[in-house]
């Protein structure tokens, strides 16, 4: 998510963005929270790298079909690892 997304999202009466500065249906100027908002980017940012890292089942598909309780659990294994090195909540 980049900062107009952010801006947009937590501030639904923005309508146009100009340079780093917004504003309402009336083009009057809104003033708006710079650290919400890079909070915000920093927390889509992170979710994203964390969902990115998580194993493709496809990788597993076969075993886990079989029923061949270690792809299952090595898939279970890796998705363990990425909740332990991007715990929710840490962003």
């Amino acid at each position: 998510m980049d900062k107009h997304s952010a801006i947009y999202k937590l501030y639904p009466n923005i309508i146009t963005i100009r340079g780093d500065v917004a504003y309402d249906k009336d083009e009057q100027e809104v003033t708006y929270d710079s650290n919400a908002v890079d909070a915000l980017v920093a927390s889509e940012a992170y979710k994203a790298k964390r969902a990115a890292e998580y194993p493709p089942y496809t990788d597993y598909l076969d075993g886990i079909v079989k029923g061949d309780n270690t792809q299952v659990q090595a898939y279970i294994d890796a998705c363990l690892a990425v909740k332990n090195k991007h715990p929710k909540g840490a962003a």
